[in-house]
């Protein structure tokens, strides 16, 4: 078997410092067990607002459904779209 002698790596001609972090130090640090507890508090506020806007929108939907497939929703899109080509001069 045969052994290389690899030369020594080259030395840089500047010291490079270390990587220095923006924040002081106790920002840094890991956090407490209390600020843990209250971001994992915060996750199920989340989950219920997305609850509450989602019941909000199947509302909203089932009301414009019921709106425009009764006499109300027809006169008004016969309405919309007889003003619409009025204002291009078709109808």
């Amino acid at each position: 078997m045969t052994v290389i002698d690899l030369p020594p790596p080259p030395v840089h001609p500047f010291p490079v410092p270390p990587p220095v972090s923006p924040l002081p130090d106790a920002a840094r640090a890991r956090p407490s067990r209390i600020s843990r507890r209250s971001r994992r508090g915060q996750r199920g506020i989340t989950t219920a607002e997305y609850a509450v806007g989602t019941a909000a929108g199947a509302g909203l939907a089932g009301l414009l459904y019921k709106l425009l497939t009764g006499g109300f929703g027809d006169r008004m899109l016969r309405t919309l779209f007889e003003h619409v080509l009025g204002l291009l001069g078709v109808g």
